[in-house]
């Protein structure tokens, strides 16, 4: 028997199985030889007749097939038993196979059948020993052999509910076991999509800056050379914002014992900087702060942040505004952060279900909070989420 938590028990290098069966059957029958070969010198006792000889094999040989058909092998040796003690005057322990094939009756869940079977042979051994007058047993023999075959019935449904708590154990933690793999592939799944959003959400922005910045450098090169240097100084700025975040990002990959990274996360407290890298590709930016600033948590830190800028990003890709507003609101128990532009009229806004939009959205979902974009009243294109804070 293994140990709960799967190490080998003490038992798991014995025989088992049919092996085991071969050997009891074996060890059983050598036993009772040499107690009906003994007997004639030790005992006093008549020699073992041939019928008994074959009597001895067929019950232990039975035994062999205890396992598969435990009530017809209690059978057998209850019957090879009752023919055995009226008709041999060498007696001794020949019951034991009747004992064996009893507790595998029992230890097989049939507890009713082994009681009923035990109950037949001691009425059985009671009647025979009154009636031969040959006293096989002794006066209180029959009372030893009832508690004997009680024990023996008893024990095998210990066993019986040993086992089955047994595999209902092992089913619990292979169940456990598959909820853990489970809950690790789902824990697993939700960081890919983290981190698919992440570089989405920065490689995205960063490349439409970088996108409006070459353009604006090529159109200038050669008219407004200042212009095109410009350009030029926010392209490498942006491309160096790019790779900042993309490291931070994919920081969350490395070992565990590397060194933490020491670039500020991104958060509202950095809104003022993304604002300033959009505005050099043409936009112009207001931001509008109300109610009382405070410190957020991370993930709805972020996810404000990510928002922002994805907004900023669609603005600079999909619309055609000159201004955009940003809207901050701290609220008692959550943050409202909004994106205004005066781009393309209503016909020509986007549809507010753009892959972009729709992370923002589940974003947003994944902290409990809620996002809602599309056109505005007047024009343009408007996203708004709040955030649990």
């Amino acid at each position: 028997m293994r140990a709960l938590d799967g190490r080998p028990g003490p038992l798991d290098r014995l025989p088992s199985g049919r092996t085991a069966d071969a050997i009891l059957a074996a060890g059983c029958f050598l036993a009772l030889a040499v107690i009906g070969l003994l007997a004639p010198h030790v005992l006093d006792r008549a020699a073992l007749p041939v019928h008994g000889w074959a009597l001895l094999t067929v019950a232990c040989g039975a035994l062999y097939f205890r396992r598969g058909h435990p009530i017809a092998v209690a059978v057998v040796t209850f019957v090879a038993c009752a023919i055995y003690y009226p008709t041999t005057a060498t007696d001794g322990p020949f019951v034991i196979t009747f004992a064996i094939a009893l507790y595998t009756v029992a230890a097989a869940g049939r507890l009713v059948t082994a009681c009923l079977l035990g109950g037949v042979a001691m009425a059985g051994i009671v009647y025979g020993d009154n009636r031969d007058g040959m006293n096989h047993l002794a006066d209180a023999a029959p009372f030893l052999l009832a508690g004997w075959f009680v024990a023996v019935i008893a024990i095998g449904g210990v066993v019986r509910n040993r086992h089955a708590y047994l595999r209902e154990a092992e089913e619990r933690a292979r169940a456990a076991e598959r909820g853990h793999e489970a809950e690790a592939r789902r824990r697993a799944i939700e960081e890919r999509l983290c981190i698919a959003r992440e570089l989405h959400d920065v490689l995205g922005h960063n490349i439409s800056l970088i996108n409006v910045q070459a353009t604006a450098a090529l159109h200038g090169l050669h008219r407004e050379p200042e212009r095109a240097e410009d350009a030029l100084t926010a392209i490498k700025q942006a491309s160096k914002e790019t790779l900042r975040e993309m490291r931070a990002t994919l920081g969350v990959l490395r070992q565990v014992d590397e060194a933490a990274p020491v670039t500020p996360a991104s958060g509202l407290a950095r809104l003022d900087e993304l604002t300033r890298g959009v505005s050099a590709a043409g936009l112009t930016i207001r931001t509008e702060v109300a109610g009382e600033p405070r410190p957020l948590p991370a993930e709805a830190d972020l996810a404000a942040y990510r928002i922002v800028q994805e907004a900023l990003t669609n603005v600079t890709r999909h619309s055609e505004a000159s201004t955009a507003v940003v809207r901050i609101r701290y609220g008692d128990g959550d943050v409202t952060v909004s994106v205004e532009d005066d781009g393309a009229p209503v016909s020509a806004a986007p549809s507010g279900n753009g892959s972009g939009i729709r992370g923002m959205r589940e974003r947003a979902a994944s902290l409990g909070g809620s996002l809602d974009a599309g056109p505005g009243p007047d024009g343009g294109f408007t996203v708004r989420a709040r955030l649990p804070a």
